[in-house]
């Protein structure tokens, strides 16, 4: 029987491409610029990869000048949202599961936050964690095992849920904890994960057993 349910932010609670124009028009542009002058298709990618994965991965992974990188840092450091985010419906399965939950999302702090505000889903969380790789070295791994550690939770009382195959995902196999790959657009197929599903409608028994 599971005690705790940590939870990814972008992609897991809401997607992140609904916030695209309010959030990345300027920076958008920016890698236009730069890449889509002479490749196209990686700038394409890059903007599309921005609504998954921390802007710093994203500026390596692409080769993004100086110059651009420390744009996009300067843009999205003082970045908030402030219009109202609407969750994934199946989120609401989530909120009715009576389990302690702790929000765990990588990014820049005060974006981050501002995400969580517009939700309006702080309550839904015994507390939440913002990894701000701009600020720090810690990452989900280091938060998970901080949390086990200081509430008691053993690694099978534990279930991680998130989009990314690469971030949250990857903390909890590497710490023996269960995952739940949430995949509303049926992105994946067998891929090494503990459970795998569009909406959340399981988790109420999973958590039981």
């Amino acid at each position: 029987m599971k005690r705790a349910l940590f939870l990814d932010l972008d992609n897991t609670i809401y997607p992140a491409d609904s916030l695209a124009d309010v959030l990345f028009t300027e920076l958008f542009n920016l890698i236009d610029e730069e890449l889509g002058q002479t490749d196209i298709s990686s700038a394409e990618k890059a903007k599309r990869e921005l609504t998954r994965r921390p802007f710093q991965q994203i500026a390596d992974e692409f080769g993004f000048s100086d110059d651009l990188t420390e744009k996009g840092l300067k843009i999205l450091r003082n970045a908030r949202v402030e219009v109202p985010v609407t969750p994934y419906k199946a989120y609401s399965q989530l909120r009715e599961v009576p389990i302690d939950k702790y929000l765990v999302t990588k990014g820049f702090t005060k974006l981050q936050q501002s995400k969580v505000d517009m939700l309006n889903i702080a309550g839904d969380f015994k507390k939440v964690y913002i990894v701000d790789p701009d600020q720090s070295d810690l990452t989900k791994n280091d938060i998970f095992q901080r949390i086990m550690k200081d509430k008691g939770y053993t690694k099978e009382e534990v279930l991680v849920i998130g989009d990314d195959l690469e971030s949250e995902i990857k903390a909890a196999q590497e710490l023996g904890v269960e995952t739940f790959l949430f995949d509303p657009e049926g992105r994946y197929t067998n891929e090494n994960v503990t459970y795998h599903a569009r909406d959340y409608k399981d988790v109420a028994e999973i958590v039981m057993k």
